[in-house]
């Protein structure tokens, strides 16, 4: 079932998300929704959302998308697609929305209101499949910082009986301005989750000590290191297994690895390095879940060689591509060395694979899956260790 923070958080309310469909599917209905600024744009931009979904055991119902540039202020869609949207929820009786973007707090309110069921953004969407990933206690702090950090500014939404203030001068000589029940509730809330962001980030920051000392360790010892990053699913836990001999989880799903791994490997020549496995990236990765990282995400930042891989059978390969340079620049990478690994050769189209090298000249074709390239790639790893010297 989908995780409990996404979709327990309201009572009674959940128990109409997950009604049994008509063919038996106990999983929670979904109608997708998102914009397209570009209307001859070659991928359906909610073809990945669709995934994200399926990891999180939603069923997929229907999609819905609008051509248009900027998201409606009120409703992130036009009132005439809202109206649809909702015609679209009653049909397929979806207990659910997931919008392609991260809404407001009143574009959800008013979007529910709208459709009669709940909305969910990208953001929510992609902090709830951290959360039923994060194994470690490093990971689920992480994961619960970002949590909060996006449900702080959405308190407000979260029913009227949350924001009621007395106002004016009443009967009894109260006050201008007497806060009602709503607000105290309102207020005694947003300390709550105040007080446990600290304790987290206080929590994190002992971790990344840890982390920083031994790094610094491995740096005195002169041993090498290198980082696997890429896009969720590319293959970087495969491939670290298949350097390595290790026995990292390898599952056909986004955001499977959250925690980092770190192994020993050697090169062509037989010289030690260690080489991490680290959390997948995606596109529009939402900004909390990178400042909750931001410690393990640091392990990317000071290595000495990232092992950039790429799932060369995906259609937006490419795209790919420069949604993770987007984030390697974010966490200050982007001056680290970078070795592109064209992943998964056994099943990408040879077209698509020869386009790839024609783009990326550098590249090692390999397939973790099969072991063909492994040779290149580890023949490759030694002069870019070099030149980071």
């Amino acid at each position: 079932m989908p995780g409990t923070w996404l979709l327990g958080e309201r009572g009674a309310e959940t128990d109409r998300y997950e009604d049994t469909g008509t063919d038996g599917d106990q999983r929670p209905r979904a109608v997708l929704l998102g914009l397209r600024g570009d209307a001859t744009a070659e991928h359906d931009p909610l073809d990945e959302l669709e995934r994200l979904a399926e990891t999180d055991d939603v069923a997929v119902v229907d999609r819905l998308v609008q051509n248009r540039d900027r998201p409606d202020p009120a409703t992130y869609l036009g009132s005439g697609k809202v109206t649809e949207l909702a015609d679209l929820v009653r049909s397929h009786d979806a207990g659910i929305v997931i919008a392609d973007g991260e809404l407001s707090p009143a574009q959800l309110r008013n979007l529910e209101d709208r459709v009669g069921a709940r909305v969910v953004d990208r953001t929510a969407l992609i902090l709830d499949i951290f959360a039923q990933h994060a194994r470690s206690s490093e990971g689920k702090a992480q994961v619960e910082l970002a949590q909060l950090a996006y449900q702080l500014p959405r308190l407000r939404g979260q029913g009227a009986a949350m924001s009621r203030v007395g106002g004016g001068r009443v009967a009894g000589g109260a006050g201008m301005g007497v806060r009602g029940p709503g607000e105290m509730r309102l207020e005694s809330e947003r300390r709550h989750l105040r007080r446990r962001m600290t304790t987290l980030r206080n929590q994190l920051v002992q971790t990344a000590r840890r982390r920083q000392r031994t790094r610094a360790r491995r740096r005195r010892n002169r041993v090498p290191s290198v980082a696997i990053t890429g896009y969720t699913n590319a293959g970087k836990s495969a491939l670290l297994n298949r350097l390595t001999g290790a026995d990292a989880l390898v599952q056909d799903a986004l955001f499977a690895t959250l925690d980092p791994t770190v192994r020993r490997a050697t090169t062509a020549e037989g010289d030690g390095y260690t080489l991490t496995d680290t959390v997948g990236f995606v596109r529009h990765l939402p900004h909390q879940l990178v400042d909750a990282f931001r410690s393990t995400l640091e392990e990317v930042a000071d290595t000495d060689l990232i092992l950039h891989v790429v799932d060369a059978s995906a259609p937006d390969a490419m795209d790919q591509v420069t949604a993770v340079r987007g984030v390697l620049w974010e966490i200050g990478a982007r001056d680290r060395p970078e070795l592109l690994v064209l992943n998964k050769t056994d099943i990408a189209p040879p077209e698509w694979l020869a386009a790839l090298q024609r783009a990326y000249p550098s590249a090692v074709p390999v397939s973790a899956l099969t072991g063909e390239g492994i040779d290149d790639l580890r023949r490759a790893i030694s002069p870019a260790l070099a030149l980071s010297e």
